[in-house]
């Protein structure tokens, strides 16, 4: 390996001042030369040896896998490059020397605000248009790192700009978006539910609920879903209308469906199908798929029927689509909804619908003229 002189100080253990080969993170955001610290605490020492705090008992040393791999890639191998060090970095060194500076701000204590929100800053430009940087960012474990060492709960800019990096990387591969949710994200994202980034938070779970496994997992969450469902009480526009595109990405697993339902959604999704907004009919034709959402709807029966009439009259063909699959579903379970389906005239519309070319809605057109035509 180079000599310490040929590569940043930042490689070097604050203890040993030698380059580090296997760098771990103490609790006070530091790091240090596993085995340099690890005699620190063998000796008896229970503060950081930078910040003099105490440390726990016992000790977590969190591997800094994002500064290993730096040192390993920057560092020559090759003989007769020890005493050439680098006039220029390519890309690709670049890139990871950011990462290494970036993670190194962020979880130490002693760094400003504003040196973590350009640290972030810096980290979400190269993820946002690298894909290869936010391969290596997610496969470092810099992600857990990330998500303990940036207390951003109580801090809006950092947190924003947390779940910015979230999002760009969870843009590629299901491995990355599974990946993100094994590291811990959901917590954080959760959290972030009930504050000034929650548009931001819920679009980030929508991106993690595209593979299958992870709907489970997210709706699993003891927050998850009653928290999306808050946002739709309490949100703004786009805060709604992000909160229901996550519950209808969620609720495409059948378990999510009830926990949805159980947490007052329907009403709330029914208001805001009335005031227009296409996006609550559609999970509102998910949540009729299981018996809690019917019953819940039938409830609401005269105003239900109205608005989704509404929808298969005049909306998008998305809308249509779910209008028609949703009274479906509640006219298979109530014949008075279904009376008042029939009395609407909904019957003649199907039959005007399965003469088009949409083949989505022509199959859920004629599936529910065939139960309007029953006795």
């Amino acid at each position: 390996m180079a000599t310490p002189t040929e590569l940043p100080e930042y490689f070097k253990c604050p203890i040993s001042l030698e380059i580090m080969s296997d760098p771990v993170i103490l609790s006070s955001g530091h790091t240090f030369d596993r085995s340099s610290i690890q005699r620190w605490i063998d000796s008896g020492h229970r503060t950081c040896p930078i910040t003099k705090l105490p440390i726990p008992d016992p000790p977590s040393l969190i591997p800094n896998h994002a500064l290993r791999s730096l040192i390993f890639n920057y560092a020559p191998s090759n003989n007769t490059h020890h005493h050439q060090p680098p006039t220029r970095l390519d890309s690709e060194s670049d890139s990871l020397s950011q990462l290494g500076l970036s993670i190194s701000t962020l979880t130490a204590r002693t760094s400003s605000h504003s040196q973590k929100l350009e640290a972030l800053s810096q980290l979400n430009s190269l993820s946002k248009s690298n894909a290869d940087f936010r391969s290596r960012l997610t496969e470092s474990g810099a992600v857990s790192a990330l998500l303990r060492c940036v207390d951003s709960d109580n801090d809006p800019p950092l947190q924003e700009k947390l779940l910015s990096l979230l999002l760009n990387l969870s843009l590629d591969s299901d491995d990355n978006k599974v990946g993100l949710v094994a590291e811990g994200a959901v917590t954080k994202l959760v959290n972030a539910l009930r504050g000034p980034a929650a548009a931001v938070a819920a679009t980030v779970l929508t991106s993690l609920a595209v593979v299958e496994v992870n709907k489970a997992t997210i709706g699993a969450h003891p927050g998850a879903v009653r928290s999306l469902v808050y946002l739709l009480r309490t949100g703004k526009g786009r805060e709604r209308k992000e909160a229901a595109t996550a519950l209808f990405a969620l609720c495409s697993f059948p378990e999510n469906r009830r926990r949805t339902v159980d947490s007052g959604a329907v009403p709330i999704l029914i208001r805001m199908a009335k005031s227009g907004t296409e996006r609550a009919i559609e999970v509102l034709g998910l949540l009729a798929k299981c018996e809690e959402g019917r019953e819940e709807m039938v409830k609401c029966d005269g105003v239900i029927v109205e608005i989704l009439v509404n929808y298969v009259k005049n909306g998008s063909s998305r809308g249509i689509q779910y209008g028609l699959m949703t009274l479906n579903l509640l006219c298979c379970c109530s014949e008075m909804v279904k009376k008042m389906v029939r009395n609407e005239g909904v019957l003649e519309i199907c039959l005007g619908l399965i003469q088009g070319d949409n083949e989505k809605i022509l199959r859920v057109a004629s599936n529910l003229a065939k139960v309007l035509q029953e006795n």
